[in-house]
């Protein structure tokens, strides 16, 4: 015997079938505001660190320039080369990087010697979203960077030579491997600030 199927089952399949559709369009455009938003956040902490390293660097170069200003006293070199000198700010530098990234500095600290924090937050949202009150949403990140000097050297006597007498010697620096040679008479070859310092990105 063969039994046909009514056409009320099709009928009562179809709402079921669109109930099923609806929710799977709804699965897929919250997946799609998830991934809107860790673009968001990503785009977040690529500014960040992009301008914490710029004022690091900043900050590198500028005690770079105050050991080349200082380079014929070597009793201050080591407090250059450890932060210890008095150099101007560098945060301006990691407005600049943030803003290149779509992003604006909220918090920028570069009180500590060796060291710079940058917090920044997206100039986009999320965008709009099936997820309620995330559409305006604007991530923040933060990061820091390091300044460490790569280079020592043998520290000189403090005392000041007889007038007239010859300039000593400068110490030779040790710089990751490499060795700068010093003549107070032929200062053609100096390291450059990467010479000195290296800029990295804190773990």
């Amino acid at each position: 015997m063969i039994f046909r199927r009514g056409h009320g089952d099709s009928g009562q399949a179809f709402p079921i079938y669109i109930t099923v559709a609806a929710g799977l369009l709804f699965l897929a455009l919250a997946y799609l505001a998830v991934g809107q938003a860790a673009v968001n956040r990503s785009g977040a902490q690529t500014a960040a660190d992009a301008a914490a390293l710029a004022a690091a660097q900043d900050r590198r170069d500028l005690l770079a320039g105050k050991w080349l200003t200082d380079l014929a006293d070597p009793t201050r070199w080591d407090d250059i080369l450890h932060g210890l000198t008095e150099v101007g700010p560098s945060c301006w530098r990691a407005d600049e990087l943030a803003a290149q990234n779509d992003a604006q500095v909220l918090r920028c600290d570069d009180s500590q010697p060796l060291e710079v924090h940058v917090e920044v937050k997206t100039n986009k949202t999320v965008g709009d979203s099936v997820v309620p009150g995330v559409s305006d949403i604007q991530s923040t990140r933060s990061a820091t960077a390091v300044i460490k000097s790569i280079c020592d050297f043998d520290v000189p006597d403090e005392d000041v030579p007889d007038e007239g007498a010859d300039a000593a010697p400068l110490p030779a620096l040790h710089c990751d491997g490499k060795i700068w040679k010093l003549d107070p008479k032929k200062l053609g070859d100096l390291p450059k600030p990467e010479d000195l310092f290296d800029v990295h990105l804190a773990d």
